[in-house]
């Protein structure tokens, strides 16, 4: 064993090490179940290839395969522009809830907070119940900010209150509205009908449709979460960050959006 080797072994380098791994590991799982992860094994299959061929000799191949490398790290970005954006997201989103939580708990207002969270949240809970029973697809997206080139481009602009008969006006299988998202900021429905990005994940579950890979594909791309209510058996689920909470209760809604909204 080389002691001089690991003399020279300082913590700094244990926490270099440790930090490598904890965004390899991040990294990792942002993209496992997408096609990312195959792109990324061609990537470093192609990487492979030139060393291999640098080490043989083979000049012309080295040149070829040395010009894709060069431009290699412009490559990446572009190629993993959205798994780059969700990473960001997901790490300043974060440090957001901890802070928040944080200046929370620092003044003492958590519980006042939390009653005016129940009366807001009742009616949405208390539509996806009714619209549960009645087997009536719904998707709501919930997002910190109203993004208007990105939601209304796409939707009815509407701007009201939250309310439970609204929400089954606007889901109702007749209604020039129920096919898309609704979308809701600070506790007001904005747009109506809005279309979003999918799921590109290769992990769903096959009966999952539209709906579903829509309310996961937006919040892979971005810090919202979403509800979903399945037509075909009125289960309700919650989607944030690419994952799926499915078969929840009403109850168990409730909770999850007082903790999340």
């Amino acid at each position: 064993m080389d002691f001089n080797l690991l003399s020279g072994f300082r913590w700094f380098d244990f926490i270099d090490i440790l930090l490598v791994a904890i965004i390899i590991y991040y990294v990792y799982s942002l993209i496992k179940g997408t096609i990312a992860v195959n792109i990324l094994i061609g990537v470093g299959l192609f990487y492979g290839i030139y060393l291999v061929v640098k080490q043989l000799e083979m000049r012309l191949l080295t040149e070829i395969f040395g010009g894709f490398i060069s431009v290699g790290s412009i490559a990446l970005i572009v190629v993993f522009q959205q798994e780059i954006r969700r990473f960001l997201l997901h790490i300043g989103k974060n440090i957001s809830m901890r802070r928040k939580k944080f200046i929370w708990s620092f003044f003492g207002a958590r519980k006042a907070v939390e009653g005016d969270r129940s009366e807001l949240i009742k009616p949405i809970v208390d539509a996806c119940r009714s619209l549960a029973k009645s087997q009536t697809g719904a998707l709501l997206v919930f997002s910190r900010h109203f993004d208007e080139e990105y939601y209304q481009s796409s939707g009815e602009y509407i701007d009201a209150p939250i309310s439970k008969r609204l929400l089954e006006s606007i889901f109702f299988k007749n209604s020039p509205l129920h096919d898309g998202a609704v979308v809701i900021v600070d506790f007001r429905i904005m747009t109506a009908s809005s279309v979003l990005p999918l799921s590109d994940s290769e992990d769903l579950p096959p009966q999952f449709g539209l709906r579903h890979r829509a309310a996961i594909g937006v919040t892979e791309v971005s810090e919202a979460v979403s509800v979903i209510v399945s037509e075909e058996t009125g289960e309700i689920s919650f989607a944030k960050d690419g994952n799926v909470n499915m078969n929840l209760s009403a109850e168990e809604l409730e909770a999850i959006l007082k903790e999340e909204l």
